[in-house]
């Protein structure tokens, strides 16, 4: 049976939200998929190889004074905890979250793909972003869900890695 393994980091329970959507609808429309979700500040480096697919999940924050960082956790488990694992040949997934009243809307996707890169991972699909409050935005999540359970079942590998 296929798997995904989601961890994310909630601060303000937005990613939460969005996190939860998604895993309804997979329960619901892919029952075949197993779905198991972490809390990053839980997790240890080796949580990242759980799953046939990690899908990993933030809003952009400021963080160190700085506007476009990943959720504080999410980065200290990336950069800091889980420095220097090697994916190679991992699928990864994004669900980046930001708010447009901010220069660097969802920066974070960029700091995902500097770990995808650093990690050797591979994207398993185009992330899902959400501007934004997440609610009211549940068909962008099932629409992106719906590529997502395609593309296990075809188990098809990404155009590109990064």
């Amino acid at each position: 049976m296929p798997s995904i393994h989601i961890m994310y980091a909630s601060t303000s329970g937005h990613t939460e939200y969005v996190v939860d959507t998604l895993i309804k609808f997979l329960n619901e429309r892919a029952p075949q998929i197993t779905v198991e979700r972490q809390h990053v500040e839980l997790a240890k480096p080796e949580d990242l190889l759980h799953g046939d697919l990690v899908i990993l999940g933030s809003g952009t924050w400021n963080f160190g004074g700085v506007e476009g960082q990943l959720n504080e956790y999410m980065h200290r488990y990336l950069f800091e905890q889980s420095q220097g694992i090697d994916l190679t040949g991992k699928q990864l997934a994004f669900i980046s979250l930001g708010d447009d009243r901010y220069y660097y809307t969802t920066r974070c996707t960029e700091k995902f793909m500097r770990f995808l890169k650093e990690s050797h991972a591979k994207m398993a699909l185009i992330p899902l972003i959400v501007v934004n409050e997440p609610y009211g935005q549940e068909e962008r999540v099932m629409k992106w869900a719906e590529k997502l359970i395609s593309a296990m079942q075809n188990n098809k590998a990404p155009t590109h890695a990064f």
